[in-house]
């Protein structure tokens, strides 16, 4: 059923990505699986990928940007306004246009002037401008307070913004979840480490911690785009060879279909110890597998942690261990800096004590079935763009629905 309002107008929803992101990122799977239940909801979505050096971009990437946001209203290309035209079969569309965060956060003066034309545009925010290096907050404030509203893919993304910049009124629509086959595991124990070869993803951490556990028993799996930075991933690549860990870890890149299922089939324990992160898709891609997680403290995988857990946990509360009695979470948060030995402490725990591991694998399987779905993630998204028309009650559980097809939003999320 398309999404029709009483007036009768029908919302077509116009989606501004970067294209210069090429490997899979948490926000490049966040926006094609909100396109793909968006258009389940009726909704009409034209995704739009624009190449620059985003975030902020030079002067010709903005005006680009410029150009396509306020682009002729009589074609229904680029106008926001209440009506872009008809359908061809004789509905009006209403024209929305979403804008991620990438691009819009350094664009203010182009945002505004789209507004001023009466072509007002959201922001689709995965992360602060200050996450990615750029420290252009100066900019993203003005862009956020020039955009006709703006909605948050995770609680620690909407907390940065409220803090920063005074900003009420700043919506979350937080990540959903596709339905995965159980991972069986190995023997040895297998890790697994799914993010792309980048700084901010601290392999070399993690492989130093790696290192001091030589005389246990188990495998690894670095799983992401080694094109992204190919500088660092030549050095990771060189570490494991130093390091003498080339008979336990694999390295083979970005995997999808069937070669990435296998990987998570054979995961024991997942780690996400990125220095940054807004929630790390990864980690609820984990536990609908019943693989439990580490993540580094003080990151906004620590909310993504404890995604399908009965109640959120309290402010300020620390993250329960796993050392007695079932655990709450689905694994641990280790507060790690520049020294790896924190991170192997808790990984030499789990794989010294099999209580650690029970406790850990019943946590992710009973956390598994209140994971939400990407269905839930398009309702909230529709309900902030036009809060008088709620698309429905969003789920409050992960429902059966098809795993997605072997296509861009197929990967695990950060690769």
């Amino acid at each position: 059923m398309n999404w029709m309002q009483p007036d009768g107008l029908r919302l077509r929803l116009r989606l501004v990505v970067p294209g210069n992101v090429r490997h899979n990122s948490g926000g490049n799977v966040y926006n094609a699986a909100l396109t793909r239940e968006l258009a389940v909801l009726g909704v009409e979505v034209d995704t739009c990928p624009l190449d620059g050096g985003w975030p902020v971009g030079s002067a010709a990437d903005r005006r680009r940007l410029g150009t396509l946001l306020g682009a002729d209203a009589a074609t229904g290309d680029g106008a926001t306004g209440d009506d872009a035209g008809d359908d061809g079969q004789g509905a009006r569309r209403r024209m929305v246009t979403l804008v991620d965060g990438l691009l819009a956060c350094g664009a203010p003066d182009e945002l505004a002037a789209a507004a001023a034309a009466g072509r007002p545009v959201w922001i689709l925010l995965h992360m602060p401008l200050d996450d990615t290096g750029q420290h252009e907050t100066g900019l993203e404030r003005r862009a956020l307070r020039a955009a006709a509203g703006v909605i948050c893919t995770s609680g620690s993304a909407a907390a940065v913004i409220r803090n920063r910049h005074g900003m009420d009124g700043v919506r979350v629509a937080l990540p959903g979840t596709d339905t995965a086959a159980l991972a069986s595991g190995s023997v040895p124990p297998h890790f697994l480490a799914v993010a792309a070869l980048l700084p901010n993803k601290d392999q070399s951490l993690l492989l130093a911690a790696l290192s001091a556990l030589l005389d246990l028993p188990w495998t690894a799996s670095l799983i992401g785009s080694d094109t992204a930075d190919p500088g660092y991933a030549a050095l990771v690549r060189d570490m494991v060879q130093h390091l003498g860990l080339q008979d336990r870890i694999r390295i083979p890149g970005e995997l999808r279909g069937a070669a990435l299922d296998a990987e998570w089939a054979a995961a024991d324990l997942s780690l996400l110890i990125s220095q940054a992160e807004t929630f790390g898709l990864v980690v609820t891609e984990s536990i609908a597998r019943g693989v439990p997680v580490i993540v580094r403290a003080g990151t906004g995988a620590v909310e993504a942690l404890s995604a399908g857990a009965p109640a959120p946990t309290p402010p300020g509360a620390t993250v329960p261990k796993a050392t007695g009695g079932p655990a709450a979470l689905p694994g641990t948060a280790v507060a790690l800096d520049v020294d790896p030995a924190p991170l192997a402490v808790a990984l030499r725990r789990w794989l010294a004590d099999p209580a650690v591991r029970t406790h850990w694998r019943a946590a992710a399987l009973d956390a598994r079935d209140r994971l939400p779905g990407w269905d839930a993630t398009a309702r909230t998204v529709l309900e902030a763009l036009d809060p008088e028309h709620p698309a429905g009650p969003p789920s409050a559980a992960l429902q059966e629905k098809p795993a997605a097809e072997d296509s861009p939003a197929a990967p695990a999320g950060g690769q």
